[in-house]
């Protein structure tokens, strides 16, 4: 509750175009303790002084010549950003009360008037104005303080999103001292895989995760041995068969995360090399079944490879490697792909030549 003293510091305003009658308002509430009294006989003067002083309360006269006080209360309303009419209207015509209640203003005071309503119906809504304040300014501040607490959120966010992304470079850093030639590839996986996932109308958030992901698709070739991962020549049975094992290895790597890039990275470790037709590894998933962004990072992995020189072959042209991936050279065919994924690749082949030549 507010004290009585906050009560009668309360800052008034009296508007009355009968000198007499502003002349006793003034008495009255000044008797009673009120300080902060102004007041005005001229209605065209009372939204500018209330723009200036902001008056916890208005008197206003309603029957006042030219400008009356139902207009006066229209105006004020159109100012008053709080939404909070502080007015009590003084009429001495009863059927005006419950218009002058419809127009805004908050209590009436009749004419002739009564000292002890006069105060009453003062402190009263005084009363109500100062707790109306109080919780405008206590709801300004817990907005306020929303508002501080979001901004720390997001920058806490940003200081974390930049934690995941100094992980995958570090991760991708790996494989470069691995392999050189690995290095280069994943550099160029992140914008094939950006511009074919544009290509496919996918969203902002989609193309921004799949370009930090897709770099990590191979991590899991950090636990294979040097003897196998540069061989030059073919594996046997069983060294392909731990050469199969990145993807899994990958995967685990990755592990469960919160961060979104690593929860995809994790997803295209693990299904990569699975196919459309099923024919793929480590689990021999198909169609649909395989994650899309893995479905996205296979045509890419598969481009680059044969675009670059392997320890087992030779750097294919951008020609070559679009008829291997179009019409199949055995190892690799159409039907690995998912057909749309495939068909947008062909329609935009210039894009991969472009990023790799680049």
């Amino acid at each position: 509750m507010n004290s009585m003293l906050d009560i009668l510091e309360a800052s008034i305003l009296i508007v009355d175009d009968l000198e007499a009658d502003v002349m006793l308002f003034e008495q009255i509430l000044r008797r009673a303790g009120y300080n902060a009294i102004t007041s005005t006989m001229n209605p065209y003067d009372v939204c500018a002084l209330h723009l200036k002083n902001r008056y916890d309360l208005i008197l206003l006269d309603l029957q006042m010549p030219n400008v009356n006080g139902f207009e006066i209360m229209q105006s004020l309303r159109e100012i008053e950003k709080e939404g909070y009419l502080p007015v009590i209207v003084i009429t001495a015509y009863p059927e005006e009360r419950l218009h002058a209640l419809k127009a805004g203003a908050n209590d009436f005071i009749s004419k002739p008037i009564e000292i002890a309503e006069v105060l009453a119906r003062v402190h009263n809504m005084l009363e109500v104005r100062l707790l109306h304040r109080a919780l405008h300014n206590h709801n300004a501040i817990l907005a306020q303080e929303v508002q501080e607490r979001t901004l720390d959120l997001q920058l806490r966010a940003i200081d974390l999103q930049e934690g995941y992304l100094e992980t995958i470079f570090t991760m991708t850093r790996a494989a470069e001292l691995k392999d050189e030639d690995a290095g280069a590839h994943v550099q160029r996986i992140s914008y094939y895989s950006r511009e074919l996932a544009k290509i496919l109308g996918m969203d902002e958030k989609f193309i921004d995760t799949i370009f930090f992901a897709s770099p990590m698709h191979d991590i899991g070739k950090i636990g294979i041995p040097d003897c196998i991962l540069l061989k030059p020549c073919g594996f046997t049975p069983d060294e392909w068969l731990i050469m199969q094992g990145h993807s899994a290895m990958g995967a685990k790597i990755l592990g469960e995360s919160k961060s979104p890039y690593l929860k995809m990275g994790a997803e295209i470790a693990l299904n990569h090399h699975e196919r459309w037709d099923g024919s793929g590894y480590p689990n021999g998933i198909k169609e649909e079944e395989i994650p899309l962004a893995a479905r996205i990072m296979s045509i890419c992995d598969i481009y680059d490879a044969l675009r670059s020189k392997r320890p087992y072959k030779p750097a294919f042209s951008h020609q070559k490697a679009l008829n291997i991936i179009t019409h199949s050279d055995g190892r690799t065919a159409p039907a690995h792909f998912d057909p749309v994924i495939l068909a947008n690749f062909q329609e935009n082949h210039q894009t991969f030549r472009d990023i790799f030549d680049g």
